[in-house]
């Protein structure tokens, strides 16, 4: 499989989603799913930034995805995948490419991801885009 024939295009939910959450599950222990990541979830998310949850396909399969947000002031990116198979051929970067050039479109001007300490793999690929590790301490906490 080429790149050349990787299309990268907007998802469609509901169509797209159980091909999402099957790539998200078998993506490895970077990519952990939660509540927030139900449909009904990502059907809310996807009104807010539409253009900004992208699809890598290849021949109708969907290969990669990424999930990005911009709420008027930071950018963040969730959910950067790509299938085994189909790893190591760019598509990550193409994904990563066209949300950083939309979140720019939108007025962007920093953005903010997270990767688990021990995706060592994640953390070079972003450390290699340009990418900068922050001394910040991470909190959550569910709202109920």
């Amino acid at each position: 499989m080429g790149n050349s024939q990787i299309i990268i295009r907007e998802a469609q939910i509901p169509d797209d989603f159980q091909n999402i959450i099957c790539l998200w599950k078998s993506a490895g222990p970077g990519i952990h799913l939660g509540d927030s990541d139900s449909q009904a979830e990502i059907e809310k998310k996807q009104l807010r930034d539409p253009d900004l949850f992208l699809i890598a396909e290849n021949e109708g399969q969907i290969v990669g995805t990424v999930l990005g947000g911009f709420d008027g002031r930071r950018g963040i990116v969730y959910h950067l995948a790509v299938s085994d198979p189909s790893r190591k051929q760019g598509i990550g970067e193409r994904l990563m490419t066209e949300l950083e050039e939309r979140l720019h479109l939108k007025g962007c001007i920093r953005s903010y991801l997270l990767v688990t300490q021990d995706n060592q793999d994640a953390l070079d690929f972003y450390l290699k885009r340009g990418w900068n590790k922050l001394d910040l301490v991470v909190m959550g906490k569910d709202i109920e």
